[in-house]
């Protein structure tokens, strides 16, 4: 019989969310259950205009011989 332990609760308020989602990809990788709360609080570090252009910047990239 496999005893399942109760997942981890992380509190994403005033975390900055590219830190806190590299911490729980690499406790998710180790088998670890967790549950987020509060992720609309989260920070986004940099400014809005550059973080914009990067996003459009991803979109639009695009690779000749596997599509448009």
């Amino acid at each position: 019989m496999t005893t399942e332990q109760p997942p981890t609760v992380i509190d994403a308020s005033g975390l900055i969310l590219g830190r806190m989602a590299s911490m729980v990809a690499k406790r998710l990788l180790q088998g670890e259950n967790i549950v987020i709360v509060n992720a609309e609080k989260s920070a986004l570090s940099g400014k809005r205009l550059s973080r914009v252009k990067e996003a459009r910047e991803f979109l639009e990239v695009g690779h000749p011989g596997k599509g448009p």
